[in-house]
């Protein structure tokens, strides 16, 4: 699935103080975020859209994967005789 960024605006003495501590229990801010944004979707994307969102990635990662491996098939058989 592509992946987008997001920009918030968040007071810097606040968010130091985030990152100085979360630094010292081994803990990413972008991986605690990710998390929370996660969270946030489960909580507000009805079910039913979430496993339509999740066919349809699923649906493109195999689509590629074939197309990939086609690709590649046809890469490999083609000089011989």
């Amino acid at each position: 699935m592509k992946k987008v960024s997001v920009n918030i605006m968040y007071d810097s003495e606040k968010l130091s103080a985030i990152k100085l501590y979360m630094s010292q229990r081994d803990m990413d801010i972008k991986d605690e975020l990710e998390k929370s944004v996660d969270a946030l979707y489960s909580k507000y994307v009805p079910a039913n859209v979430r496993e339509f969102i999740d066919m349809k990635s699923t649906t493109t990662k195999q689509s590629k994967t074939k197309t990939e491996k086609s690709d590649s098939e046809e890469n490999n058989s083609g000089g011989e005789l």
